[in-house]
């Protein structure tokens, strides 16, 4: 089976909001990045852009693509590195995101990453997403409680909140 990261997180929202979260322009840039190009489909793009001022190509998930869709129930997409790990920069892994209904107003997230290789490069990357993720869950949570993130003064949780 391999290494595997997971993380998890319950959302104060109904299931078809976060859908929408995870799988439109509209809904990731309020949590996941500032700008996005996601097309919902099997073979469709999944990219996030971070870095909107930094070279083509070294903006965020560029290249990433949607492996599999069920939809309201489970994405999955390519991800390759960020551009601080160039040795491994154009390598990807799959990351399975799941969403499952506690009742009407809350809904269960779950994350894997999974394919990951061996090596330092690897590990350092295994890292990276780890903390990655927690930030990015955290945002989430936080993109239903107290609105869209704010990408000029985005919201940074306490290193003591990680999930």
């Amino acid at each position: 089976m391999g290494r595997e990261l997971r993380k998890e997180v319950i959302v104060g929202a109904p299931l078809s909001e976060v859908w929408r979260a995870w799988t439109t322009d509209a809904g990731a840039v309020t949590f996941f990045a500032p700008a996005a190009h996601i097309e919902a489909r099997e073979g469709g793009a999944y990219e996030l852009f971070f870095m909107l001022e930094a070279p083509e190509g070294s903006r965020g998930s560029e290249g990433c693509t949607v492996l599999g869709l069920e939809p309201e129930r489970r994405l999955v997409v390519s991800w390759n590195f960020p551009p601080t790990l160039p040795t491994i920069r154009g390598e990807h892994t799959r990351v399975q995101v799941d969403v499952e209904p506690i009742d009407d107003d809350h809904t269960k997230v779950s994350v894997v990453q999974m394919g990951w290789r061996e090596g330092d490069d690897w590990d350092q990357g295994f890292a990276y997403f780890d903390r990655a993720w927690a930030l990015v869950l955290a945002r989430l949570d936080h993109r239903f409680e107290a609105g869209p993130i704010d990408w000029n003064d985005p919201y940074t949780p306490a290193a003591d909140e990680g999930r």
